[in-house]
């Protein structure tokens, strides 16, 4: 090492140039890093989606789930299974092992679902398969809003998509909001069966007439032509004036007992921004592109094509991810300036403005270095990476000053300013050595952090680790290169003059100031060391038990002042889409005119999603003016409870947006098991516990919601007399609920295609219908209440598994002005819950992520504190002062 220390100092011209390289790199380094919020870390988990329209909860788990689920259980590195299934939707959730290529598994799954696709009914649409990526989640949201028609509000998002996926870095633009289109038939009932047409000559009329006929070419010798048959749907009309049946000289066409056109799918959500009807496009980036570019260019382009926007159209922006990284870097800036200004300051009024210089170049020459490195090894400038750059500060300099305080010593003895500081740079060199690999062996451990947290977490070891080695190269490089050129002997305080002579004489005796002190205090220790020693255990043991008693308890992550937060409206019963939307409409009318709050973004829900209960029927996302400008977020959103505490029928719960790899609510029990029935009776027990117990707050669980569901009980025998089957009931049933899909065409306005679906007009969808509905069986009329009987039925709720096995989940949250944290009441809970053995218990989310993350960082403080004993010893070749020093870190902590 010390080798090659004297090469380097020996090429002073050349260190001087690397550093200048370096500099301008770093800085070039800097501009062009991709940021974002939060690291680019990949989730090992895959996302499978079938659709099967009009499936119910239970045969969408049976035949959906099943099959699938059967064929992905003996995936390599499977950590679970959860599969979600819903009224025509099945999802099943893969959570692999950490370090599991998530590429290959991804293939490995699609080949399994491959498989398991023979035994899934062919109605069921082809399963959708992706990778669960947090850099596909948008950057940056944009709004369309207005009282305007909303195929014109469509048709600009969708010609907005087009423009803002053409801007570079931007990998989608999803739209959300809209509705797919349709071509709807509405028929007569009562002409179809004066007609004495089926559905099945519907659907043989549609499909037959609806071809791409590949005729060909025909040679006749004195030429060759193109044969063509055109028979392609491209407008309602051609569908409404096919022929269905020809009755003596009479052709009937379709128009004569239907008529239709272009709209679009019921609705099953509405979608609001700040009380105005809207459409929003979620902006997602390409995997190392930079936010802030990303999102200027957004808002450039918007600027630009506003004036030909209609005047009823209003464009805003939300969840714009690049205003908070700008804090961010502002934030790193101002440290490090802060850093500088500081450090300059203490080595100035201790050594002068030539040394203060030297240790300041650490500084800038550790952090661009340490950026340049990790920019060339492919990562992002986000929070935590930030936070590591921050936290590095104060750590890089203390080389620096070592070498540079030698060399002034060295020089006020009278050595020339190069020999002063080579010796500095080769006499420090492994001490200096020694005490930064002390330090990283304390991150070290970091990088092999479990679970995603640990990916989560791991850009912290790896930029502290950078930086501080380049502070080491500036410490015993460029320092001592550059104060051979410039350095000079420090002028010396009286202070410090007493001090070199108090040491060269071994009197300390007539030392004043606060080394004076100091050294008094030192002398008066050493005269009794027992006593010392055991008045600083008695105080180690005195800060450990007062923690004990009186310290807040563990947190997973602390909590931020957010800038978002989401409220969610949760109600029972059989709603519409508009009930529910009324409902949805009074809590949002409470929030609108407040003035802390910048947007409001509305949306009324039928579906829920898996992290949330069956009972949400809205959500309702607020974006907060500026901290600077505004009370607590905690403030606003009790001031939102309280306003909405009046609204009968709802129950509102709000929550901030959390930091770090956090989700849902802050207790988390899901219980599991093969007994349906036990199951649910265990969740009420526990949801009564929760409710009962002292600072715990909106418990809900997702268990079925009251309600009814009609069932159509065929008598299978009666039918056959008849001639009639469940598929052809099933058919006919359609057309007065959500429509018979017939088809489907490609108008030539659109990309995608059109569904054509057949359906009874508003008045005859109704339950009493099926009492009047009559079927077509070898062209006689049958009145299918002659063979069904309708049954109202418990509604059942979506099914859900773990593993193969039932599962509900408990929420609940610990209200935010309690004295007890989340984990204190967990523990608390522990205790009280009372589970049969046919239940298995566990709880999830943070709780669950907090636990792995302590026993891991417990092994790694050990892993730690030993290999800096290695260290230690390998330096001083000596246990007792490798002891001796380690004892600080005890202290300390």
């Amino acid at each position: 090492m010390k080798t090659f220390i004297e090469s380097s100092l020996a090429h002073t011209r050349t260190v001087l140039l690397i550093v200048v390289l370096l500099l301008i790199s770093g800085v070039a380094a800097y501009v062009n890093i991709p940021k974002e919020s939060n690291p680019d870390i990949t989730i090992p988990q895959v996302y499978i989606s079938i659709h099967y329209e009009g499936v119910s909860p239970e045969d969408s788990d049976r035949l959906l789930v099943k099959p699938v689920v059967k064929e992905l259980r003996s995936l390599d590195g499977l950590k679970e299974i959860k599969s979600t299934a819903t009224q025509g939707h099945a999802s099943i959730i893969l959570e692999f092992e950490i370090d599991i290529d998530i590429d290959k598994a991804l293939q490995d799954v699609r080949e399994r679902v491959d498989i398991a696709k023979a035994d899934i009914p062919n109605e069921a649409d082809e399963p959708v398969i992706k990778e669960i990526n947090l850099a596909l989640f948008p950057v940056i949201v944009v709004a369309l809003s207005g009282d305007i028609d909303e195929r014109l509000l469509f048709s600009l998002a969708k010609d907005l998509q087009d423009r803002l996926e053409s801007i570079p870095g931007v990998l989608e633009a999803k739209i959300k909001g809209d509705r797919e289109e349709l071509a709807e038939i509405i028929v007569d009932p009562l002409l179809m069966e004066s007609y004495n047409v089926s559905q099945d000559a519907l659907y043989n009329l549609v499909s037959r007439n609806n071809q791409i006929v590949t005729a060909g070419t025909l040679d006749t010798g004195k030429g060759r032509f193109a044969v063509k048959v055109p028979g392609v749907f491209e407008t309602a009309e051609d569908i409404l004036n096919l022929p269905i049946k020809v009755d003596g000289d009479k052709v009937i066409k379709f128009k004569d007992i239907a008529y239709g056109s272009r709209t679009y799918k019921d609705p099953t959500s509405y979608a609001r921004v700040n009380g105005k009807p809207a459409v929003t496009l979620e902006i997602s980036k390409r995997l190392g592109s930079n936010i802030i570019e990303i999102n200027d260019a957004v808002k450039q382009l918007l600027e630009k094509i506003k004036p030909n926007l209609p005047k009823e159209v209003n464009v805003s922006f939300m969840q714009d991810e690049s205003t908070y990284i700008r804090n961010m870097l502002s934030d790193l800036v101002n440290n490090v300036f802060a850093a500088i200004l500081l450090v300059m300051i203490i080595i100035i009024a201790a050594l002068g403005v030539r040394s203060a210089t030297l240790v300041g170049i650490a500084i800038p020459g550790s952090f661009f270095t340490g950026i340049l490195v990790l920019s060339l090894l492919g990562f992002t400038m986000n929070v935590v990476v930030l936070f590591g750059l921050i936290m590095s500060v104060g750590m890089l300099v203390d080389g620096a000053i070592v070498v540079t305080e030698y060399a002034e010593r060295r020089m006020s003895e009278g050595l020339n300013k190069v020999a002063a500081y080579h010796e500095a740079a080769k006499r420090m060199s492994w001490p200096i050595i020694a005490s930064t690999a002390t330090t990283l062996a304390v991150f070290m451990p970091l990088l092999f952090w479990p679970d995603i947290t640990g990916e989560f977490m791991k850009f912290l070891p790896i930029t502290v680790s950078f930086i501080l080695i380049a502070s080491l190269v500036m410490a015993l490089i460029v320092v001592p290169t550059i104060g051979a050129l410039i350095g000079r002997p420090a002028f010396l305080t009286t202070e410090t003059r007493e001090l070199h002579h108090a040491i060269e004489i071994g009197d300390f005796k007539n030392l004043k100031g606060i080394t004076g002190r100091y050294v008094k205090l030192l002398q008066q220790c050493l005269k009794k060391p027992w006593l010392a020693v055991i008045s600083a255990i008695a105080t180690l043991i005195f800060v450990w038990l007062s923690y004990s008693f009186f310290g807040k308890g563990l947190e997973f992550f602390p909590e931020i002042e957010p800038d978002i937060a989401i409220v969610e409206i949760r109600s029972r019963g059989d709603f519409s889409i508009d009930e529910r939307d009324e409902l949805v409409r009074k809590v949002e009318e409470k929030i609108l005119p407040m003035a802390e709050i910048k947007s409001v973004y509305t949306t009324t829900i039928t579906d829920t999603k898996q992290q949330t209960t069956n009972d949400v029927i809205g959500i309702i996302q607020i974006e907060f003016v500026d901290w600077t400008e505004r009370r607590k977020a905690n403030l606003i959103l009790d001031e939102i409870t309280k306003k909405t505490a009046k609204i009968s029928g709802i129950i509102v719960q709000s929550e901030g947006k959390q930091g770090g790899p956090t989700q849902g609510a802050d207790i988390q029990i899901q219980l599991s098991g093969s007994n349906d029935d036990e199951l649910l009776a265990t969740v009420k027990l526990i949801k009564a516990l929760l409710e009962s117990t002292d600072d715990i707050i909106d418990v809900s669980a997702d268990t079925p919601l009251p309600g009814i569901e009609w069932q159509i009980l065929v008598d299978r025998e009666k039918a056959s007399r008849y001639g009639a089957d469940i598929a052809l009931l099933g058919a006919n049933v359609r057309l007065v609920t959500n429509g018979l899909n017939i088809g489907s065409y490609r108008p030539d306005d659109t990309d995608d295609e059109v569904d054509i679906r057949v359906r009874y007009p508003y008045y005859a969808r109704n339950v009493d219908q099926f009492d009047r509905m009559r079927v077509t069986v070898n062209d006689n009329q049958v009145p299918i209440s002659q063979f069904i009987n309708k049954v109202p039925m418990p509604k059942r709720g979506e099914v859900k598994r773990v593993d193969g096995n039932r599962a509900y989940t408990i929420q609940a949250n610990v209200a935010k002005n309690s004295n007890v944290t989340v984990d204190q009441k967990i523990k608390e809970l522990q205790g009280k819950l009372k589970i049969p053995a046919t239940v298995s218990p566990k709880f999830r989310g943070d709780f669950e992520k907090q636990d792995t993350a302590s026993n891991f960082l417990m092994n790694a403080f050990g892993v730690a504190i030993f290999i800096m004993g290695i260290i230690l010893v390998t330096q001083f070749n000596s246990f007792y002062q490798a002891f001796l020093i380690l004892t600080a870190v005890i202290f300390s902590t």
